[in-house]
């Protein structure tokens, strides 16, 4: 099982450079089976490039950082 406290550690590593741009993010829930939902504030929710963000960043450092996390979706 995912440790929420170690996902968002690793959120509050991102989240310096979303909110050089504007951005920022929050973790809304991370199920038994390793996916993490978040969901992209301020300038990121908004701009045609946040899925790339959440794959090129949020998702590569989470996968990194925090053994177990499987895909990082956005919420809905």
């Amino acid at each position: 099982m995912i440790n929420s406290k170690d996902v968002q550690a690793a959120l509050d590593l991102i989240r310096p450079q979303l909110q050089a741009d504007g951005g920022d993010v929050s973790l809304i829930s991370v199920s038994d089976d390793g996916i993490v939902e978040v969901e992209l504030q301020g300038a990121c929710k908004g701009c045609p490039m946040s899925q790339l963000t959440l794959a090129s960043s949020v998702e590569r450092i989470l996968k990194e950082q925090v053994p177990g996390v499987a895909r990082v979706v956005p919420s809905l």
